[in-house]
């Protein structure tokens, strides 16, 4: 199969930043990607109905004028997160979800959950209308190993606040272990879990062998190579608890390489040529739909994008910029490390 036309796909986790970052990567999702997710750790976060609305319309502004990319917003749950407030920005339609970051988990989550039980009557609100719960599934204690942070998320955390809270609509994102994906699969309609394109490339010795790679780390950190494998065997399963969320997550050199280096990989220009690789490397593509296209919108009860993406194969190899241009500084693509030959058709 040298050429695939799929329905055009969507992102279910994506950063977009602000500011000049913003204006820099927005139009490049928009090239490839009808609907995303939109990620709201800015700083300061997206808390409220308001900011939501205002980011939305920082991202319309950033894109080219005949872009018909719909930004899906997501609000921050802080323990001062107010239930009702919550509850009328999904009634308008312009908030898909909420964010739980654990305090400390990732870039921009110092303002993240650390008591729960705070939380959970905005918990229960969501369960009670049908919005989905995203959650950055690590620990933060000191204590666990950063390798394990994602097991004992779902052990201690995750596992709990669905066993005390029936109906609530969960999506656990990037997954990165074996044990993420055996907890999915073995729950029901209400959960499922988004993986990123480069968890389905690298593993940790891709991070750390041969000297540190910055442009390779990103978190949750990529894990041995049994993980990896059980990410690609289940985006390429077809199963509908597993869609697309690239985690695309740009920062410019030099916060990247330096001695405290951000994390996050940025491959919102080229995901799909990658995943178009890895899919028929798996002799796969006929599932890369159900993947990019049709889980997610199915789970967020969406339609399907009636517009397509037509991915074609050569013998020539892709050619995507090391770097994009950025005011703050230019900002490095993930490089796979290998050759790929699949390409957009325009």
């Amino acid at each position: 199969m040298n050429q695939i036309t799929i329905p055009r796909p969507d992102d279910w986790h994506l950063h977009l930043r602000d500011g000049a970052m913003l204006n820099a990567v927005a139009p490049q999702t928009a090239r490839h990607f009808a609907r995303a997710i939109i990620m709201p750790n800015l700083v300061p976060p997206v808390v409220t109905g308001a900011d939501a609305a205002a980011y939305r319309d920082r991202i319309l502004a950033a894109l080219p004028q005949d872009t018909a990319f719909e930004p899906l917003m997501v609000l921050y749950l802080t323990e001062q997160t107010d239930p009702e407030d919550v509850a009328r920005a999904h009634a308008t339609g312009l908030v898909r979800a909420v964010k739980l970051y654990p305090a400390g988990a990732t870039t921009n989550s110092s303002s993240g959950v650390r008591d729960f039980d705070k939380v959970r009557p905005v918990l229960e609100k969501m369960a009670e209308i049908g919005l989905p719960l995203c959650v950055h599934g690590e620990v933060t204690s000191a204590e666990v190993d950063i390798f394990d942070r994602e097991a004992r998320f779902i052990e201690t955390v995750l596992d709990p606040i669905r066993r005390s809270i029936p109906g609530l609509r969960v999506i656990m994102e990037h997954i990165t272990t074996k044990d993420g994906v055996d907890y999915v699969m073995a729950q029901g309609d209400d959960m499922a879990g988004t993986l990123t394109t480069h968890h389905l490339i690298i593993n940790r010795n891709h991070l750390l062998v041969g000297g540190i790679k910055p442009h390779y780390y990103c978190l949750p950190v990529a894990k041995r190579e049994s993980h990896r494998r059980a990410l690609v065997e289940a985006a390429t399963s077809g199963n509908p608890h597993f869609f697309l969320g690239t985690d695309s997550a740009p920062h410019p050199d030099h916060a990247k390489e330096s001695a405290c280096g951000c994390a996050g990989c940025f491959t919102a220009p080229h995901t799909m040529q990658l995943l178009a690789h890895v899919f028929e490397a798996e002799g796969a593509l006929g599932t890369l739909s159900k993947f990019a296209s049709e889980n997610g919108p199915a789970f967020y009860k969406l339609p399907v994008n009636d517009t397509t993406l037509t991915l074609e194969k050569t013998d020539t190899p892709a050619r995507w910029p090391e770097k994009i241009d950025c005011a703050d500084g230019p900002v490095t693509l993930f490089d796979p490390g290998f050759p790929v030959y699949w390409h957009v058709k325009d």
